[in-house]
């Protein structure tokens, strides 16, 4: 990889509910994962600020963020927070803003993925120029923070135009800059006979659907992920286990991968509009033909992709007919994976990705007399 012309000094933050590490426990902290890598393999001086427990940290420990403990396994969410958290990550991030403060020449800019509103602050309170990427549909607390910001030296950038569009209304405007994958990790694969879903196991994804789907036309399928909502395993997803449904937990990526990689179709099954829709990438770099629910930043993702096929959110009918047609396809003709493949690397491999976003956190890191002419034809 050929280094940045002028390196930067950048202060990534991560949101804190869960470790950057694998098995990752969703796309955005996949996402962010990869940046940290990325930006540092092209030379910049990148310090993380992400949860205790996280790869990276080893040289800041001073940026670690407090991570939610449960005391109770099934207690465990991906939408609330055990008791006393908030507040103990109140105190840490004003303990970081003062750190800020004080050190304030060592950060060029600031490039923020955190859903907690305090760094979007940090633009006016520490004087150090933020980039903020919209990961989620617009958050009340973030919203407020971003109101606060207004003035500063601050970008938001989203990460599809529904994401965009959802912000816009709320009076944030962003940049787009979807997601990207390491296409050097996501390999292609051979394919195989059964059917593969994966990501977070909550209901707004909604992986029961697609047992049911495989369900409907006798495929076999295989469910990858972490739970993020037990009620909703228990009650949704193992009863329909077993038979043709199997599942095998969180994998870290070089095992997602070989999994992905050998199945014939990737079913993904938002029943919301999910920001962007990784998996769908990560699935088509593999080769892997993806039919799924055309809803959200996922519709985009899919948008003009040899072997995929998008139908209505809910309708488990239709989608097992086109994964089963999009798994014939495969058969007859194996070169499809090969085409899909080569799509999948045009469009979303993260070099391709990251270097206009490395410009837009130049641009933003330039002092506002020389922030005159956009360094990104946006």
């Amino acid at each position: 990889m050929t280094r940045a012309p002028k390196p930067l000094r950048v202060l990534v933050v991560a949101p804190s509910r869960y470790p950057l590490r694998q098995p990752h426990a969703g796309g955005l902290e996949a996402t962010v994962w990869d940046r940290v890598r990325w930006l540092r393999d092209r030379g910049h001086e990148v310090t993380l600020c992400a949860a205790e427990g996280s790869d990276f940290l080893e040289d800041s420990p001073e940026f670690a963020l407090p991570a939610p403990t449960w005391s109770r396994v099934e207690d465990a969410s991906d939408t609330g927070y055990p008791e006393g958290y908030a507040e103990a990550t109140a105190t840490a991030h004003a303990t970081l803003l003062e750190r800020l403060r004080s050190e304030r020449h060592r950060f060029d800019v600031i490039d923020n993925h955190s859903l907690h509103p305090a760094p979007i602050r940090w633009s006016r309170d520490a004087g150090i120029p933020v980039v903020t990427t919209l990961h989620t549909p617009p958050l009340e607390p973030m919203l407020r923070a971003a109101a606060y910001a207004r003035g500063s030296a601050h970008r938001f950038v989203a990460v599809s135009q529904a994401t965009a569009r959802a912000w816009s209304t709320e009076g944030v405007d962003a940049f787009v800059f979807p997601n990207g994958i390491d296409t050097d990790r996501w390999t292609r694969g051979p394919g195989g006979s059964r059917w593969v879903w994966s990501g977070r196991i909550v209901p707004e994804k909604a992986p029961h659907l697609a047992i049911e789907a495989a369900r409907a036309v006798d495929a076999e399928i295989v469910v990858a992920g972490r739970i993020g909502d037990v009620d909703y395993f228990h009650q949704e997803v193992a009863p329909r286990l077993g038979g043709n449904a199997r599942y095998v937990g969180a994998l870290h990526q070089p095992d997602l991968c070989r999994l992905v990689g050998t199945s014939a179709v990737a079913l993904v099954t938002p029943m919301w509009e999910e920001p962007f829709g990784l998996v769908i990438a990560e699935a088509l770099a593999t080769g892997t033909p993806v039919a799924a629910f055309d809803i959200g930043g996922g519709s985009e993702v899919l948008a003009g992709m040899p072997g995929t096929a998008a139908v209505m959110a809910g309708d488990v009918t239709a989608l097992a007919h086109a994964a089963r047609d999009l798994a014939l396809q495969g058969r007859r003709e194996p070169l499809t994976r090969v085409w899909t493949r080569r799509a999948a690397v045009r469009e979303h491999a993260l070099s391709r990705r990251y270097r206009d976003v490395e410009r837009v956190l130049a641009h933003t890191a330039q002092p506002a007399t020389e922030r005159q002419v956009p360094a990104v034809s946006w």
